[in-house]
């Protein structure tokens, strides 16, 4: 045991460091906070498919896009997609990832405070994607920094995170293959009671992205804040980013709601990324670069995979803003009685 633990640590102390991520036991912990954000967003991919492909059969005429969504995915895919996203989210850095988190809050709360009363935005859920991974591997890596038992910790989120991740996919499998003849027959538990309340998923996705958001942008903020050791570093570091990337977003809002099309999406992708690669290039150090194109690859991975179901929930988004709009155009408004020129009862 003595003889392995020294063939671990001289190889350690050999390999090249690399940015955020130990060799050895700090590998294992990276990889496990990574496949933990990795099934967070595999969960939460499979529930937005699952509630496009009900409610486009609760609907008449949508057919080409149920199929569209039931067959755009199939599990070797699946699998391969958590592989990657994994692999990217381990070897990412834990301060480019806190950014990453803080942008896409900030984004977020853009975006819903954009929205008119009562709409609701569908693109969120799939645009926050590698979001909520580097999110999940943040918030696990603060609170679980200096525990003891801190790898054991790890391998059991990694193994619940798994668990739901499969019984999920295995859910998802049989809604696509066997929900419409179980609706008919009034055969299965599960087809009926999706029957009854498909419709609360995206209140259930919302409520659980709101909560996961919150605890990943405190552990951001603490993780940043960790690397200065002044104030005036610190204001140095956030002044410049929150300025910049604050206008960035009015931009790209102003931008989205102009073109919402698919190409806007990944130039959004790549103005967001070009803009923190400028920032970190200034205010950031050289390791930082190099994080910034990991993630880079992963929003454009992440998009990718969830193209076909992306798609549709911006047409979504689009037909409901525009029949807000027309419905508001068209509505008659209210001309005071001239009382003065109606002639009255008595003469």
């Amino acid at each position: 045991m003595a003889a392995a633990t020294g063939l671990v640590g001289s190889l350690s102390a050999w390999l090249p460091a690399w940015p955020g991520l130990a060799w050895g036991g700090g590998l294992l912990d990276s990889s496990l906070q990574g496949l933990v954000g990795a099934c967070a967003v595999a969960v939460l991919c499979s529930l937005v498919r699952l509630h496009i492909y009900l409610q486009c059969s609760s609907e008449p005429g949508r057919q080409a896009d149920k199929e569209a969504v039931a067959g755009g995915r199939r599990a070797l895919l699946e699998r391969l997609h958590v592989c990657v996203l994994t692999a990217l989210l381990t070897v990412v850095g834990s301060r480019v990832a806190a950014l990453v988190v803080l942008e896409f809050s900030l984004r977020a709360l853009s975006t819903l405070l954009a929205l008119p009363k009562g709409a609701h935005s569908s693109q969120l859920f799939l645009l926050c994607q590698y979001s909520l991974g580097c999110g999940v591997s943040c918030s696990l890596s603060y609170l679980q920094e200096g525990a003891p038992h801190r790898t054991w910790n790890l391998l059991l989120s990694a193994g619940l995170a798994g668990l739901l991740t499969h019984y999920v996919w295995r859910l998802a499998r049989h809604v696509f293959a066997l929900y419409e003849l179980h609706c008919r027959e009034r055969y299965c538990g599960a087809c009926l009671f999706l029957l009854a309340s498909w419709p609360g998923i995206p209140q259930l996705l919302c409520n659980a992205l709101k909560l996961t958001f919150l605890v990943a942008d405190l552990a951001a903020v603490a993780l940043i804040n960790r690397d200065f050791l002044t104030t005036a570093e610190a204001v140095r570091f956030w002044t410049p980013l929150t300025i910049c990337y604050t206008l960035l977003v009015i931009y790209m809002q102003e931008e989205q709601r102009q073109n919402p099309s698919q190409q806007m999406v990944y130039q959004t992708v790549f103005v967001r990324m070009g803009g923190l690669l400028i920032l970190l290039m200034t205010v950031g150090r050289w390791t930082d670069i190099l994080n910034v194109l990991i993630s880079l690859v992963g929003e454009l991975w992440c998009l990718a995979q969830a193209g076909a179901a992306l798609d549709i929930c911006r047409k979504q988004d689009y037909s409901q803003r525009f029949s807000r709009l027309t419905s508001s155009s068209r509505r008659p408004v209210h001309q005071p009685e001239d009382h003065l020129s109606k002639p009255s009862a008595a003469s």
